[in-house]
């Protein structure tokens, strides 16, 4: 007979990993719990596939845990014994198994850390925590890296890490002698050439959509219930991987930073997804990518490799870092002190601006965008439009399936609209419309003319980045890296200037009808 359990061990939707210690050994004293609460769906409104994916894969990891002689409460959404929210439902199961000792991975996030210590403080029983053995460093490495120094650069954060973990290194240098290969990974897509199709995994979700509108449940965002795309578990997410390297990777940094009409995912990996809740490991990735160069060097070239390395050893684990070096004082940083709400356009996609309609469209669409399309589009334009960095964090926490605040959030209040005054950029991430033409092909047939600063139908982009800067001279003027802006405004004639500013502040009036 099988005795009950007296460890009660709880996994949160973006803790499934099958290689943690905790799987290792099966016991029957040990019991795992995951849950469906509405406190985790609404605390901000969710794009539908966000809520379809996570709970997928959280029923995905319990039949797992269960195929593999593990005992495992599962509480769906609508289960007539769900409390909804997680200190609830832990104190009834603590009651229930007559549990005596609690245990749970470190969470990612400030606000389910602050919910644990809090429940962990009212418990009658033994609490241990543990590390959720994905990071490649721990939540106070950053901060421990840079202790003394004036400012974090992230250069000198990935050097680091390529050197403790010996990647892409050569002894204590990088193979091929260079770090960085970032300005060659900013080229246009061509014509000639044609990304290969996202790797899907359809299947019916008719019945978790249901559900979720059965409980009320308010959401952003279109699905197609019979075809949903996203990987739910381990087995996917490692097929998602090889196709990236067999398929993408070849191309990856060369056009990393293009965005076009037709070729809405182009040669992204669109794995950050299966990372965030940890169906892979950061570690494993690297591994793979590095691994398919190397059979095929003459294929793939190191610099399409390096930013993909990039990416996942030094802006990952640096994004964690400043989040858990800051919080919870970060979510509240407000450096231009911009309050202007955010467009409507944003729920919808319903704009005359070319790009920002295909990015927000996309977005509601796919539940997914690339990351220039979120810096360079909508965090480009909610920048230069001064628009309330707390409104847009919801927004782009809610609409994006690898959305998580611990990588949202210094993304977004930090890198894009440089709320935070430079903790994690040295300067703002502003451009005109000529960098989107540059980059994109959006503009060839858009309403306004990307060439005109102002008059009849001029890019809203191009007086509002004038503006920009021109509102915020005694914050940044004196920045070295804005120092061409500052040059160019001085020279700008001073009738122009004024009509350029006249249409910035025209446009910022009617800005839901842009």
């Amino acid at each position: 007979m099988k005795q009950n359990p007296k460890v009660l061990r709880l996994i949160l939707g973006d803790q499934l990993n099958q290689n943690h210690s905790w799987f290792k050994d099966k016991n029957d004293n040990v019991l795992y719990v995951l849950m469906e609460v509405h406190s985790e769906a609404q605390y901000v409104k969710h794009h539908i596939q966000k809520l379809v994916a996570f709970f997928s894969a959280m029923r995905s990891f319990a039949e797992w845990l269960k195929s593999a002689g593990h005992r495992v409460e599962y509480l769906n959404l609508d289960a007539k014994h769900n409390a909804q929210n997680f200190t609830d439902n832990i104190s009834a199961l603590i009651k229930q198994y007559q549990i005596t000792l609690f245990e749970y991975q470190l969470p990612d996030e400030y606000r389910l850390d602050q919910i644990l210590q809090k429940l962990q403080g009212t418990l009658q029983i033994a609490v241990h925590c543990v590390d959720s053995e994905h990071f490649l460093t721990t939540r106070e490495y950053l901060a421990q890296h840079f202790s003394g120094k004036k400012e974090y650069l992230m250069e000198s954060f990935y050097r680091a890490m390529r050197r403790r973990y010996q990647i892409l290194m050569d002894g204590d240098q990088p193979e091929s002698g260079q770090w960085n290969f970032d300005h060659d990974n900013r080229k246009k897509l061509p014509k000639d050439l044609t990304p290969p199709a996202a790797l899907t995994f359809d299947r019916d979700v008719s019945a978790m959509v249901s559900m979720i509108k059965e409980q009320k449940i308010e959401y952003i965002g279109t699905i197609n219930p019979s075809k949903f795309a996203w990987p739910i578990n381990r087995r996917e997410a490692l097929k998602s991987l090889n196709y990236f390297c067999e398929h993408l990777l070849e191309h990856f940094g060369d056009y990393q930073d293009a965005m076009h009409i037709e070729h809405r995912n182009l040669f992204h990996s669109r794995l950050s997804f299966a990372l965030n809740i940890k169906l892979l490991s950061p570690l494993e990735v690297i591994e793979r990518v590095i691994k398919e160069w190397r059979k095929h060097p003459k294929k793939i070239s190191l610099q399409n490799v390096e930013g993909f390395v990039r990416q996942i050893l030094g802006w990952r684990e640096y994004m964690r870092g400043v989040y858990w070096a800051h919080m919870p004082a970060y979510a509240e940083l407000n450096y231009f002190q911009h309050r202007r709400p955010l467009p409507a356009f944003y729920w919808s996609g319903t704009t005359k601006m070319n790009c920002l309609h295909h990015a927000i469209d996309q977005s509601l669409h796919d539940a997914y965008a690339h990351h220039i399309q979120r810096l360079m589009i909508t965090g480009n334009f909610a920048l230069l439009a001064g628009i309330d960095p707390t409104q847009l964090d919801a927004w782009y926490l809610g609409i994006y399936i690898d959305a998580i605040e611990w990588v949202e959030i210094t993304n977004t209040r930090g890198m894009s609209q440089y709320a935070d005054g430079g903790i994690v950029g040295t300067k703002p991430y502003a451009s005109t419309a000529n960098y989107i033409h540059k980059m994109s092909n959006y503009c060839s047939s858009c309403h306004y003319d990307r060439e005109k600063r102002y008059g009849e139908r001029a890019c809203p982009f191009n007086s509002l980045y004038w503006n920009f800067y021109e509102t915020h001279k005694d914050k940044l003027a004196k920045n070295p890296r804005n120092s061409l802006v500052y040059r160019q405004l001085e020279k700008m004639p001073s009738a122009e200037k004024s009509l350029v500013l006249k249409q910035a502040h025209s446009y910022l009036h009617i800005i839901d009808e842009l």
